[in-house]
């Protein structure tokens, strides 16, 4: 009973433990900001791998995979399949309008496969939105609002609206506005063409027109064949030996845009329709010669005759089949089971070893070094954060000091040494407790607003703390995980009572009668 009567009033009319409280406040919230942001950097990291990968990558770059139909028909046979989706890979490069030229990887893609192994069709930036976000009252987002050409009579011919460009970015069409038939498009990253797309503090995007080369957004998202916003793509196909043919360029307009919030996606990715990259990449299926024509002698007549080459027609090729895993299957678990599957696959159809991988084991290096950079700051941050325990030691060994009579009436009134030790343990959880929770409160609120945060030190100070181009994420995570609040929380209260054990301990083996003589 008396242990709850001091405590309150210890923790109500001390200054001292308040200092003892905000020193695990402070400590608390700095390696509970620290593991959110960095854990969720790591998160997001592995979740975005499947937003163009899948679960499981089957990748052969040399020769690429002949008969590849058949192998996505055994894969989706097994159960531990969800789907599977060919893709062409290839590296390439965009002239974009103002006479900018960047390298870029080229996706070739069938949209419904695809989309059903990664979820293709929700990275698909442009697209009519039903109400502004938080950051944008003035509703300045293009998205909200229909597209509105000068030429209002071309946009309705076109059927040119925000569902339209949706439909058109999942096909990977557009319509040709000289024949009004549909061609194909390419749907490149949202940082691709970073002349053009503004982003703005409040995380959209916003057009805006060339100075030299003025196309609006209405040319630009949805009339890229004007002349003035027309874009080239080029391509290098290789031989199966590894050498170089002409290279092979293509005039595409654009159906949409895609984002992932992954910098290293949205700026260095382009995707466009399978059998366009396959016919430029020379893996189309195609007839080829296997045998020299010549002269011979007829045996019948003994004549001379001319004798055609022999020809045999190949079957098109891909060099990536991307794998999704059916519900409650482990990832490496999938993984072994298509490593079966494309081996008996490769010895019917006499193909190549391919590489069969998960996201991570493709990133392995990188992914890993993210954890050691974690786990070494966290240690850090650890070590740093001990020194809440030593303020807490202090401040309560001199209080232990300034209570000395004190704890001598209580141990002359009958309380024993265990309770001492209690009062005094128990007004220390009390502190790791209040400090804890106020480091978690104010851990909170950083970390869910610690993108404004961000942006007002950017347009207040001139700070770029967090530069897409090297976290590879145009936004820093801002989650907080429940079980991670919980182990930092409770860690914060184990260090409070840590410190307070030594000075609990001391009170408690205090000489009674010394300890009422103490001035």
């Amino acid at each position: 009973m008396y242990q709850a009567l001091l405590t309150r009033r210890y923790l109500t009319r001390r200054i001292m433990p308040l200092l003892s409280a905000l020193a695990v406040c402070l400590s608390t919230a700095m390696v509970l900001t620290t593991w959110s942001v960095m854990g969720g950097f790591l998160q997001v990291l592995l979740d975005s791998g499947k937003t163009f990968v899948g679960d499981v990558k089957i990748h052969q770059p040399s020769r690429g995979m002949q008969h590849y139909d058949k192998l996505i028909e055994s894969l989706e046979a097994d159960p531990q399949v969800a789907r599977a989706t060919p893709v062409v890979e290839t590296f390439g490069v965009l002239s974009l309008p103002g006479d900018v030229t960047k390298p870029i990887q080229v996706l070739g893609i069938e949209p419904e496969s695809y989309n059903a192994v990664t979820g293709y069709y929700d990275t698909l930036h442009w697209r009519a939105l039903e109400k502004p976000s938080k950051h944008d009252p003035d509703q300045t987002d293009p998205r909200l609002h229909p597209p509105t050409p000068e030429n209002q009579d071309r946009a309705d011919r076109l059927e040119l609206t925000w569902p339209k460009i949706l439909e058109n970015g999942m096909n990977l069409r557009r319509i040709d506005p000289r024949t009004l038939e549909h061609v194909p498009a390419m749907v490149p990253g949202i940082e691709v063409s970073g002349h053009v797309n503004q982003r703005q503090p409040g995380g959209w995007y916003l057009p805006q027109p060339l100075v030299d080369n003025p196309v609006d957004i209405f040319d630009w998202y949805t009339m890229p064949s004007h002349p003035r916003a027309k874009i080239t793509l080029r391509v290098l196909p290789l031989t199966d030996s590894g050498h170089a043919v002409e290279m092979a360029s293509r005039i595409m307009p654009v159906a949409n845009e895609f984002r992932t919030g992954n910098y290293v996606f949205d700026n260095n990715l382009t995707i466009v329709p399978l059998a366009l990259l396959q016919d430029m990449m020379h893996m189309d299926a195609a007839e080829r010669v296997i045998g020299r024509g010549g002269i011979e002698i007829d045996p019948q007549t003994g004549k001379e005759r001319i004798v055609p080459p022999r020809t045999v027609v190949e079957p098109a090729r891909v060099n990536t089949v991307l794998v999704s895993a059916a519900p409650g299957v482990a990832v490496n678990d999938l993984r072994d089971r298509v490593q079966e599957i494309y081996d008996a696959f490769a010895i019917e159809n006499r193909m190549p070893d391919a590489s069969v991988q998960t996201w991570e084991q493709i990133n392995a290096g990188f992914i890993g070094a993210v954890k050691k950079e974690i786990a070494l700051v966290l240690v850090l941050f650890t070590f740093i954060s001990i020194t809440a325990v030593f303020l807490v030691l202090s401040i309560f060994w001199s209080m232990v000091n300034e209570k000395t009579r004190d704890i001598g009436i209580l141990r002359s009134l009958g309380a024993s040494r265990a309770g001492i030790a209690w009062l005094w343990l128990r007004y220390g959880l009390v502190i790791g407790l209040v400090g804890s929770a106020l480091g978690g409160l104010l851990s909170y609120v950083i970390v869910r607003n610690i993108n404004p945060i961000h942006e007002w030190l950017g347009s207040a100070f001139n700070v770029v703390v967090w530069d897409p181009k090297v976290y590879y994420f145009t936004e820093i995570p801002n989650k907080v995980d429940p079980t991670t609040m919980m182990i930092v929380l409770a860690g914060g209260v184990l260090a409070s009572a840590l410190g307070a054990l030594v000075p609990s301990l001391r009170a408690a083996f205090m000489d009674p009668v010394r300890a009422l003589r103490y001035e």
